[in-house]
Parts: C-alpha cells; sequence; structure tokens
C-alpha cells in the first residue's frame, strides 16, 4: 500500500506515532500531522466514596491527571476502548470494564449495574452524552488544544490522500483546514459522532467499526482497497 496515497494521522501525540507505527507496519504511507496537543490542567480530587465508579473515555485522563489520581485509585474504572484501560492501569487504577462502542454504551452498561454515581475524568472539551439515571460528575483534569498546522498539509491534501479523525473536535478541525479538497479526500472517522462533524462533500467517509486505533486502521484499509477496484 505504500504506493497508494498517504494516510494523514492527525491525533495529539503520543497516540500520533503510535498510529503512524502501526500503519505503517500495515504498509500504509502514514503521515504524522497532529493538529492538537494534550496538557494537564490543574484539578483537586474529591471524596472517593462520594462515588460508586470512575468514568474514563480518554487515555489522557490517566495519563495527565497527575498524583491526584492516586486519591481515587479505589475506584473501580470503566474505560471507553483498549488504549484508556491500558493508561488506566499503567496509572495503578483497577480497571472494572472496557467499553467498546463509545461512552453512551458504556454508560448503559454501567447503569444497568446499578452504578448510580459516577466521577467523569474527562477533558475539558468534551462530547456530551445522555446520563440516562446516573448523577454524574465531570471533572477535567486535561486539555487539548489545536497546534499549528504542519508545513505539509497543503502539499499532502492537495493529492488524494486518507485522513484520520480521532475525534469529533478533530474532524471539525480537518474539514475545515481540507475546505473543497474534500472533493478529492477521504476521512475515517472513530465515531459516527466524529463523521457527523466532518460534514460532507468527502470523496469517501467511513466510520470505524469500533472506537479504538485498530478498526480505524481498518476501516482505512478497507477504503484503500475500495479505491483499487
Amino acid at each position: 500500500m505504500t504506493d497508494g496515497p498517504p494516510l494523514i494521522v492527525t491525533r495529539p501525540e503520543p497516540g500520533n506515532a503510535a498510529t503512524v507505527e502501526r500503519a505503517r507496519a500495515m504498509g500504509f504511507d502514514a503521515r504524522a500531522m497532529p493538529l492538537f496537543a494534550a496538557r494537564a490542567i490543574d484539578w483537586a480530587a474529591p471524596a472517593a466514596t462520594d462515588f460508586d465508579a470512575l468514568l474514563l473515555t480518554s487515555a489522557f485522563a490517566a495519563r495527565l491527571a497527575g498524583r491526584g489520581l492516586a486519591e481515587l485509585a479505589s475506584l473501580p474504572v470503566y474505560a471507553v476502548g483498549a488504549a484508556t484501560a491500558r493508561a488506566a492501569e499503567a496509572a495503578g487504577l483497577t480497571v472494572a470494564m472496557t467499553g467498546s462502542a463509545g461512552a453512551q454504551r458504556l454508560l448503559d452498561d454501567m447503569t444497568s449495574a446499578n452504578i448510580r454515581t459516577i466521577l467523569w475524568l474527562c477533558g475539558r472539551d468534551r462530547s456530551d452524552f445522555d446520563a440516562r439515571a446516573a448523577a454524574i460528575t465531570t471533572l477535567p483534569c486535561y486539555a487539548v488544544d489545536p497546534v499549528p498546522v504542519p508545513a505539509e498539509w497543503d502539499a499532502l491534501i492537495a493529492a488524494p490522500a486518507t485522513l484520520l479523525a480521532h475525534s469529533p473536535r478533530a474532524a471539525q478541525r480537518i474539514s475545515q483546514l481540507a475546505g473543497n479538497a474534500r472533493a478529492h479526500l477521504s476521512l475515517v472517522a472513530i465515531s459516527p459522532a466524529a463523521a457527523a462533524s466532518a460534514g460532507d462533500g468527502w470523496r469517501d467517509l467511513a466510520i470505524a467499526g469500533h472506537p479504538d486505533d485498530v478498526a480505524i486502521l481498518a476501516q482505512a484499509r478497507a477504503l484503500w482497497h475500495k479505491g483499487e477496484k
């Protein structure tokens, strides 16, 4: 596939490098074009005894939370995606469940298990979802900010390419930066919400089967094979 169109990876580090490495091992001409960077922000841990569980929807929460995370170590963790679960375990937390179909589905599973008071350790900018019957306390511990567009961006999107959108915010920024070039560009979104944020006008717009890196790359490979025919 290295003789095909480039695969543009836009997610922040350290995930960008991991995706590029995985993509190149699959044969893609993968290019690292991060459009955001993550950073820790100040936060204070509440009493863990006030909650039934800790919800993590991004690995950044576990990676960037810092020392305050130890005060929540008694709470079982419900993580969206395998990468988030691995980051939680690396930070010394105990993962009770790893969801594979997005935050809403995981929350539904939690409320079905009678988990009612949930602490959501999250980013400053986040997508909302239906709390169902649960009481969710949101606690931002990191921020993901836009960074300057890489110098190679305009040249890369001037010809056919496939872009990966690992979040709704990423999809929205990619769409804005692509402009009319969308007509010859393909985009693979990690979720239906990310696809909706990407808007219309793409040569191809596909959604990963699961909200994780393996699935988004599998969908990119399916698009590449489709283009060969």
